[in-house]
């Protein structure tokens, strides 16, 4: 069976979709009416909240309820669904860590490479700002609660959403696109979106289509589970700045202006299919257009309505 079929292996109903999605977005799109109504400078509101706080309790607070959502997923599908997690996760027997660690390194290495190039190339720009014992508390917070964020992400929209809708409307392409363009627009309250423009939806949404991609190529999370990891936890220990979602005790602070050109365009449109060329090399993917495009069937040996 595929990745989207391990979803027959549960108790579905097109109903069981519905509730935590409804809960989630919903809370969401209160937060961007929010944002809207009482134009909340989130940029100032961040600045007086780690004055206050520090960057570390801050942290802590913006990270946790995304533990407490995982948590509630991951019972939701065990539960209410009666899907092993593990079918969640992956179609394998079991889930494989080499290929979550694989990605991760992989995209740890880039990134961190990147930013210290940037830091050779315009040392006017990000300055060091090592504290001993504040980046300490930075490695021991953002090494439990990032990938915790992370993961419930992926579960929810690359995992749980991916499935359920695949499942539902017999569509790969349609699973894909649904998940890619919400996962962006999950973003839109962010920061940075007051700061660049709507133009970083295409960084968004085009890290939702790629992380999209290699699920249904690889057919299971453990590869998105690793980059999205590598991406939050190696920038929130590296390199923050003024402008973003996560202002950490990272080693540098980068006090230059974003620019679409690095920020956005080299990720998706270079770094992302350079990627997808090492797992595909590495994981022997084939038959990109069944994969991606094709149609979901139930299994015939699983027998539970839907």
């Amino acid at each position: 069976m595929n990745f989207i079929q391990q979803a027959y292996k549960g108790k579905l109903g097109f109903w069981k979709y519905l509730v935590i999605p409804t809960l989630f977005f919903g809370m969401m799109i209160l937060n961007y009416i929010a944002i809207e109504i009482f134009k909340i400078d989130q940029n100032e509101l961040m600045r007086r909240e780690i004055l206050k706080k520090g960057e570390n309790l801050v942290l802590i607070e913006s990270l946790f309820p995304f533990v407490i959502l995982l948590i509630c997923l991951l019972l939701w599908v065990k539960f209410v669904h009666k899907q092993p997690i593990t079918s969640l996760t992956t179609s394998r027997k079991n889930i494989d860590w080499n290929r979550f660690w694989f990605s991760f390194s992989i995209w740890g290495g880039i990134t961190t490479l990147f930013v210290f190039v940037s830091y050779f190339l315009t040392p006017d720009k990000m300055i060091w700002n090592f504290q001993f014992n504040n980046f300490l508390g930075l490695v021991l917070i953002g090494c439990v609660l990032v990938p915790l964020q992370t993961s419930f992400e992926e579960y929810f929209f690359r995992g749980y959403l991916l499935q359920g809708i695949g499942a539902k409307f017999k569509s790969k392409f349609l699973a894909l696109l649904l998940t890619s363009t919400t996962f962006g627009l999950l973003h839109i309250a962010n920061p940075e979106v007051q700061k660049l423009g709507m133009v970083i939806m295409v960084y968004y949404i085009g890290t939702g289509l790629f992380l999209g991609i290699i699920t249904l190529m690889d057919e299971g999370l453990e590869l998105a589970l690793g980059f999205h990891a590598a991406n939050n936890l190696v920038t929130a220990l590296l390199v923050t700045s003024n402008w973003t979602a996560f202002q950490t005790n990272s080693l540098f602070k980068d006090f230059s202006e974003p620019n679409p050109l690095r920020d956005i365009f080299i990720p998706v449109l270079l770094f992302f299919p350079f990627l997808l060329l090492i797992f595909s090399k590495k994981y022997g993917w084939k038959n990109w257009k069944e994969k991606l495009l094709g149609t979901v069937e139930k299994p015939l040996e699983l027998q539970e309505e839907y």
